[in-house]
């Protein structure tokens, strides 16, 4: 069970392995921000890592910010949304999130746009892209990029920011390399066609560096911070009895 001082100690770890991976890439370590995945864990432990100073909290379910947010709603956290999105669940995430980085059909982005105008808002979003061929990975095909990101200027409660992906999982690390840097060069000819999307989100706790390597310029970090998660597969976190 993690605890607020292994937390300190895990974020002061992480800064430091990111900014020495941005330095071993010849890359500026303020280049590189460093998105908390709080998946799983309670809002104790969140409210301590906004002791710490982190703001922004990544989370795969919409569930999770449902549950979580009025409980920490004194904390001005953004919640990020980085998992898959059913569309019926664009309601939630348009009243509570700060960015979407997971979006990845039109379908998704026109529920989003609705349910944002009825809130009178809008929210950063990252477009996901399938940079493996695991089939248990999410994502717009990459031959598919252009075309979406032409029809997203018509949503205007949706401003989007750049290009998020998951590596595929693999020991081989020119596998993973792959993956990201076709997302980079992805972004980069989407530059050239006027889109202004300069970040790329890539890279967690096993592949940061070699995502950094590659131009991220962000990364999800989750258990290199909280820890391992003792209840992988549920929304509920230990300290609420699940």
């Amino acid at each position: 069970m993690p605890t607020p001082s292994h937390l300190a100690a895990n974020w002061s770890d992480i800064r430091r392995r990111v900014d020495e991976a941005c330095r071993a890439a010849g890359r500026d370590p303020a280049e590189v921000d460093v998105l908390p995945v709080s998946k799983t864990f309670g809002p104790e432990l969140i409210r301590a890592g906004v002791a710490l100073g982190m703001h922004r909290f990544g989370e795969n379910k919409v569930q999770e910010i449902r549950d979580k947010s009025p409980l920490l709603a004194d904390c001005g956290i953004d919640w990020v949304m980085i998992g898959h999105l059913q569309t019926n669940k664009a309601k939630d995430v348009a009243r509570l999130a700060s960015e979407v980085q997971s979006l990845d059909r039109l379908e998704l982005a026109e529920a989003l746009d609705r349910r944002l105008q009825h809130e009178g808002r809008g929210i950063d979003v990252l477009v996901q892209v399938k940079t493996s061929v695991e089939p248990s990975k999410y994502g717009l095909p990459p031959e598919q990029l252009a075309d979406f990101l032409n029809a997203l200027r018509g949503y205007h409660s949706l401003r989007v920011r750049g290009l998020m992906t998951l590596a595929i999982h693999s020991v081989d690390a020119d596998e993973v390399r792959a993956c990201f840097r076709l997302l980079r060069e992805l972004r980069d000819r989407s530059m050239l066609q006027g889109h202004d999307i300069p970040r790329l989100s890539m890279g967690m706790s096993g592949d940061f560096g070699l995502a950094i390597a590659e131009g991220a310029t962000e990364v999800r970090i989750g258990t290199a911070i909280f820890g391992q998660r003792a209840y992988p597969d549920s929304h509920y976190w230990p300290e609420a009895g699940a």
